[in-house]
């Protein structure tokens, strides 16, 4: 692949594309990437641009070094490096952005309600001044995934409402019933509300 058509046409291999589209969406939903990239319109070069604000970041560093030396054709190293940086961003909570993108899109108290804390809280956490106890940041860190999983099906709108609407998949519940005061991001309950978010990805939703 000539540099000049890697720079102007979006990725055209699958598997790259479907990495590439994973660890971007992830990389926007943690505030790493602030404005809302057209994954299905990605480059080489604009994924690479994406890369290096998130190895800036201090995420996934060796990974992100080895994509940005791999050629555009070398498809098996790039797809591993993609997950690799996908799935330590997974495993890194971001407070400090990841507060400020769940208040822009749900709003302090579906935001409150939802992490398990006082609206007041919310506030404190969000303008730094007082530090985001660990486990509360874990579950903004969750709710900041799951909300980068409904923007590929909803407006911010049709998110706020996708919380407090009852689900087939759930039993009937809503996504919200599922999140008691102290969960936690691998309890049965929030971990089924984030597959049914992830299956809006690759197919129409509940």
């Amino acid at each position: 692949m000539s540099q000049m058509k890697s720079e102007s046409v979006p990725l055209s291999d699958l598997r790259v594309a479907d990495a590439a589209a994973d660890t971007v969406r992830k990389a926007h939903a943690v505030g790493l990437v602030r404005e809302r990239p057209d994954v299905a319109a990605l480059t080489f070069p604009a994924v690479k641009a994406i890369i290096a604000r998130i190895r800036k970041a201090g995420v996934a560093e060796r990974a992100a070094r080895d994509f940005e030396g791999a050629a555009p054709d070398d498809v098996d190293a790039l797809v591993h490096d993609l997950h690799e940086i996908g799935a330590l961003i997974e495993e890194s909570p971001f407070p400090a952005t990841e507060w400020r993108r769940l208040l822009e899109i749900l709003g302090r108290d579906l935001v409150a309600r939802l992490a398990g804390v006082s609206a007041s809280s919310v506030v404190r956490y969000a303008g730094g001044d007082r530090r985001t106890p660990d486990d509360v940041a874990a579950r903004v860190h969750f709710l900041a995934l799951l909300i980068g999983d409904l923007e590929g099906a909803y407006n911010e709108i049709g998110i706020r409402r996708w919380f407090d609407r009852k689900r087939t998949a759930l039993d009937g519940h809503t996504p919200s019933a599922l999140f008691a005061r102290a969960w936690q991001p691998d309890d049965p309950g929030p971990a089924r509300v984030r597959d049914l978010a992830r299956a809006l990805i690759e197919g129409p939703g509940a």
